[in-house]
């Protein structure tokens, strides 16, 4: 059991230090497209099914609320918390679509969506996307494998080079962090 141990760990170090040399000028664009984004008045849209749907309203609470600093409210969303929206949605049109509807519904210009899922394959990240990017929304992408058709579809998509999903998804939740952290010291400086 201690080798095990040492080997997930060790596999999880491996796929950051490959982020760290791979992924810091994407982190900088996702950094730079959400402060934007929040000093235009917009808002942040996260989604994703399972363990991605926790890192989305993870993410979206790290930004409603606090992450170090105490400081205005950011404007962000998990469309993932919803069960009336989300169930009504699945049976009456289909899971395919549960986050393209709330996108037309919530989406606005300036805001950014970003999908997250671990293949990039989930169809109904994908076709949340694809209404934001038909409404004008900037999008980002976080996935891991080969991307799949999501890091195709965005403006930024951020490939954690993995195919393992919880190595993918930890480095998703490090990712949203530290863009927590820089869009907080970014947007906090000018109020």
């Amino acid at each position: 059991m201690r080798d095990r141990i040492k080997d997930i760990l060790l596999e999880s170090i491996q796929v950051k230090e490959e982020l760290l040399r791979t992924g810091i000028g994407k982190i900088i664009e996702i950094t730079d497209l959400i402060t934007d984004c929040l000093k235009k008045n917009g808002k942040v849209i996260l989604f994703g099914n399972g363990g991605s749907a926790s890192d989305s309203q993870h993410i979206a609470a790290e930004l409603v609320g606090r992450f170090k600093k105490d400081r205005n409210a950011l404007s962000a969303i998990a469309l993932t918390t919803n069960t009336a929206i989300l169930t009504s949605l699945a049976n009456d049109y289909g899971y395919e679509v549960v986050f393209a509807k709330q996108i037309e519904a919530l989406g606005r210009k300036n805001d950014v969506a970003i999908g997250i899922s671990t293949s990039g394959k989930a169809k109904n990240v994908v076709l949340g996307i694809k209404q934001a990017k038909k409404m004008g929304l900037k999008t980002i992408a976080l996935t891991g494998a080969d991307g799949g058709e999501l890091a195709k579809l965005t403006d930024i998509s951020l490939v954690i080079p993995s195919s393992v999903t919880a190595r993918i998804q930890e480095a998703h939740i490090t990712i949203g962090h530290i863009v927590c952290e820089l869009v907080e010291q970014a947007v906090c400086r000018e109020t």
